[in-house]
């Protein structure tokens, strides 16, 4: 069982956007269709398409042209390119504002493949889709909820 963690903080390569979410494939065996599936669960593909060379369009290192959110959504674009069957998201989406947020989340809800998602979060809002929300205060589990019920936390 293969798994991924996306991090607040995303390594970006001086290299395209097929290559940077694809990262670690050789370029020549990149699958572009599954690059553009995997940013448009990202929520990034619109941003992508709409630079005229589109996926070859080349990132600066470090993503210096890219915004925070931007490049954290380039991070869960890779994971879902790896087909991994367990993300773990470390405030993955820390970095996007409030509407971005809560599109990526709905579009990683609307995935039809067996994949499990742990969140880990401070922003409770981000939760509120999960089928289980464990609340841990100085180390110790505190409650278990659905994510329906977070608003009572």
């Amino acid at each position: 069982c293969s798994s991924d963690l996306v991090h607040q903080t995303i390594f970006i390569t001086n290299k395209s956007f097929a290559e940077n979410i694809a990262f670690g494939i050789n370029k020549q065996e990149i699958d572009l269709e599954r690059v553009k599936k995997s940013a448009k669960y990202a929520n990034l593909d619109s941003f992508i398409e709409s630079f005229q060379d589109g996926y070859r369009h080349k990132i600066y290192e470090n993503g210096k042209n890219l915004s925070g959110g931007q490049r954290q959504r380039i991070g869960i674009a890779r994971a879902m390119y790896k087909r991994s069957k367990i993300l773990i998201f470390d405030e993955a989406t820390s970095s996007l504002d409030k509407n971005t947020e809560l599109s990526v989340i709905s579009s990683l809800n609307k995935i039809n493949e067996d994949i499990t998602i742990i969140m880990i979060s401070h922003r409770i809002e981000t939760l509120y889709d999960c089928d289980k929300v464990f609340e841990i205060k100085n180390g110790k589990l505190i409650n278990i909820y659905k994510g329906n019920q977070i608003k009572k936390i």
